[in-house]
């Protein structure tokens, strides 16, 4: 009970600086990386030529299911739903592990539909062909099993690839904007799981406590 109370509070802050729940955030990844659900999560990774560490993980539930456990990775801590979204010049990773067995076709409707959610009707429109593309990118893997690892990566000069099990999946979207598209995802206005949202960005929730 008491930390759904914490969450509630910092739910109703938005891009609220966790900094100020000291007492339960996450200011370090623990040198030997995080554990949750089974998924360890290394603290630290190297996306285009740069050492990324671990800046928080959960696991996302829909109803009573776990379906992945995700970590955010960048080269600066991230504390706020602002810091997120935005995609500077540094690298970035969102890691995804499988937790059950997801047909891609379903996970490409789950973000697409996250996405159009969280984005205003021009940046959609104009994104949509990236939209439908990414679709297609997970509808064509055909199947996520079990601790699957999909990454989302931002390489500044590349723009976002996406990979499956150490596998890039179809070509870059190049700029920024679609990656910034894809992070609303998790931290937009609304977010796909808000206990997931808070524990990306260090906290200590319900997304990643007594798993």
């Amino acid at each position: 009970m008491m930390i759904d109370r914490r969450n509630a509070l910092l739910a109703a802050g938005g891009g609220l600086v966790l900094a100020t729940a000291a007492p339960f955030a996450l200011a370090q990844a623990p040198a030997a990386g995080v554990t949750l659900a089974g998924v360890k999560f290394d603290p630290e990774v190297t996306v285009g030529g740069v050492k990324l560490q671990l800046n928080g993980a959960g696991v996302r539930f829909r109803a009573v299911f776990k379906v992945y456990a995700a970590a955010m990775y960048a080269n600066t801590k991230i504390t706020t739903n602002e810091a997120a979204i935005r995609t500077g010049t540094a690298p970035r990773r969102l890691q995804m592990v499988a937790l059950r067995n997801v047909k891609g076709d379903d996970f490409g409707k789950l973000f697409t539909r996250s996405i159009e959610d969280n984005a205003s009707r021009e940046e959609f429109t104009k994104n949509l062909n990236n939209v439908i593309r990414m679709g297609q990118i997970f509808a064509d893997a055909r199947n996520f099993n079990d601790k699957d690892v999909i990454n989302v990566d931002f390489v500044p000069g590349t723009g976002t690839v996406i990979s499956h099990k150490g596998k890039q999946m179809g070509e870059p979207f190049p700029g920024t904007e679609f990656h910034t598209m894809m992070m609303k995802i998790w931290f937009g206005p609304k977010p796909a799981d808000d206990a997931l949202r808070l524990a990306l960005l260090g906290g200590s929730t319900t997304a990643n406590q007594n798993l």
